[in-house]
């Protein structure tokens, strides 16, 4: 008995032993624990704050927060301008199959609205019990635990982290919390250095935008495709699927939308519209940059609003100075993506301001290429009628009164004959003086000259560039005006012919009466009539038809040099005119 008494106490400090040594491995194992999770906090927060790019750094922010919590499914949603609902929502742990069976991202209803209106940390282990849950879509995949935490930017709350269903079935604890702010913090000054970054770059690339612009339009580019590259690189800064130009009608209160890029483009080409009622008169109204976070429903828009239709976010800005406004530049997003955001906005208006500048350069320095080529003409026309016409008009004398000391009866025929071709070059040379000045002068008269140049000058808007003239004999004097009328006919579908078909850059006209005929050619430089669509070739047979009634005749021929070159050829005096 007292050999067992003796030996009855021995194992107790042995079990005391291995209790203290298993407790120190727990604790090892906890502060093993507690090193790499700091370890991968440091990580994060260096993954996180080496990135530049708004949207990699908010996809690397959930995706570090699902590791360091070991969650299943992560999201980070961003909070709108409205501070009401979610404008982006950035999900991890879904496949993109899953993603397309649900459908529509959440936008800030239910629980994930609960941290919008009260931005702090809220851990829960059976979310759907929570008071604002609303439920799951179907397909959806099941959630229970659940954490959440905001991020702030400086003083705001720039967005939340959004982590459900703790792997290994348990809850998320305080110390997962406390992780989660922590990366909160650290991605607050991640995307406030990448929201700086984006909004130095896109400044940067307005203003390479507007001294590309403005460089173009004082080099003599045309301006219509000045604008083209303006709407293009507005277009590719912003990310818009649409971009429109709509220019002020001159004395009328309408507006043109004369040229439009990208998605549904020609509902916006080549337009006249009111500006009651559109979006580009909202921002004539309102003389500043207005926005509209879906067109296609903004009550503003009251006219022919499915023009709109497949578009969502839009913007329109007025091109103008403090002298006065040149039109409107818009910009539209699809439905399905973000809206316009302040940084991509704030240098919009400045660059508006500049194209209108720039505009307005163009529009002097053609006026002074105007006046000086007025003064010009003025020149030539003086010069024709105090030197050469007078000069010609003493030759003829000259050679009239020498007529009388002429006997042989050949040689007084001839003298004659170029007596009376001086005439007729003196009568050329007085129809040339006419035509300078009358191209001078406001286009106010109705004789054919200033018609054609009328229509050579309308044909701009839609050729993209201005075709040369050239007019030469007694135009307004000998060419009838029922043959006038023909002759502008032709004129108008030759050049509509080019601007639809030929692909051209340039184009030459030419108007010539000589020999008892009405000449008119069309050369451009194009893609030649072989080339050309079958409805071109219809309009020929018109022009064809034309020349056939009043006796003349049609050709159409490729150039040596390129392009193609149209002549129509009519007799002054002809069965249409007798009739």
């Amino acid at each position: 008995m007292a050999e067992d008494g003796a030996r009855g106490p021995g194992p107790l400090p042995r079990l005391r032993l291995d209790e203290l040594l298993e407790e120190l491995q727990v604790r090892v194992g906890a502060v093993r624990r507690t090193r790499d999770r700091l370890q991968g906090l440091l990580e994060a927060v260096l993954s996180v704050g080496q990135e530049l790019d708004l949207s990699q750094v908010l996809r690397r922010i959930v995706e570090a927060a699902v590791i360091l919590v070991d969650a299943e499914y992560g999201a980070l949603g961003v909070i709108g301008e409205d501070r009401r609902k979610l404008s982006q929502f950035l999900p991890v742990g879904f496949s993109d199959e899953l993603r397309a069976e649900i459908g529509d991202l959440p936008s800030g209803h239910g629980l994930l609205g609960e941290l919008i209106r009260h931005p702090e940390p809220l851990r829960l282990s059976e979310l759907a019990e929570h008071p604002a849950s609303a439920g799951f879509p179907p397909h959806h995949p099941p959630m229970h635990t659940f954490v959440g935490v905001p991020i702030r930017v400086r003083d705001d709350v720039f967005g939340n982290l959004y982590l459900t269903q703790k792997r290994g079935g348990g809850d998320f604890d305080d110390e997962d919390v406390a992780v989660l702010q922590t990366l909160g913090a650290a991605a607050g000054v991640a995307i406030e250095n990448a929201r700086l970054y984006e909004e130095v770059r896109l400044r940067e690339r307005w203003l390479q935008l507007s001294a590309e612009f403005t460089g173009s339009l004082l080099s003599g580019a045309d301006e219509a495709e000045v604008l083209r590259l303006m709407v293009d690189r507005a277009r590719e800064i912003t990310a818009a699927d649409l971009g429109v130009v709509a220019l002020l009608v001159p004395g009328d209160h309408l507006l043109h939308e004369m040229l439009a890029l990208g998605e549904r483009a020609p509902a916006h080409t080549d337009v006249t519209l009111p500006r009651e009622g559109t979006f580009a008169g909202t921002a004539l109204a309102a003389g500043e940059l207005v926005t509209s976070d879906d067109i296609r429903k903004d009550p503003r828009i009251t006219y022919q609003p499915d023009r709109w239709e497949g578009l969502g976010p839009a913007v329109a800005v007025p091109i103008g100075t403090s002298e006065g406004v040149r039109g409107v530049l818009m910009l539209a997003r699809r439905a399905d993506h973000l809206p316009f955001s302040a940084a991509e906005l704030i240098p919009l208006s400045g660059f508006a301001g500049q194209a209108a500048l720039a505009l307005e350069l163009a529009d002097r320095r053609r006026d002074a290429e105007q006046m000086s080529l007025l003064e010009d003409r003025d020149r030539i026309a003086r010069d024709l009628h105090d030197l050469a016409i007078q000069r010609l008009f003493a030759t003829g004398m000259t050679l009239q009164s020498a007529q009388r000391f002429v006997q042989h009866p050949e040689a007084a025929e001839r003298l004659l004959r170029a007596v009376d071709d001086l005439d007729t070059t003196i009568k050329i040379i007085r129809s040339t003086i006419f035509g300078l000045r009358e191209r001078g002068a406001p286009p106010t008269g109705s004789g054919l000259r200033v018609r054609v140049v009328r229509a050579v000058e309308d044909a701009a808007h839609v050729l993209g560039f201005t075709p040369s003239l050239r007019m030469e004999g007694l135009i307004d004097a000998d060419v009838p005006g029922p043959l006038g009328d023909d002759a502008l006919a032709v004129l108008g579908e030759a050049l509509t012919n080019v601007a639809r078909h030929a692909h051209a850059s340039s184009a030459d006209v030419a108007l010539v009466v000589r020999g008892g005929a009405l000449t008119l050619t069309v050369a451009d430089n194009g893609v030649g009539i072989a080339a050309e669509s079958e409805g071109h070739l219809s309009g020929l047979a018109n022009l064809a038809a034309r020349a056939g009634r009043r006796g003349g005749t049609l050709t159409a021929a490729a150039q040596d040099s390129g392009g193609t070159l149209l002549e129509w050829t009519v007799p002054l005096t002809s069965p249409a005119q007798g009739a």
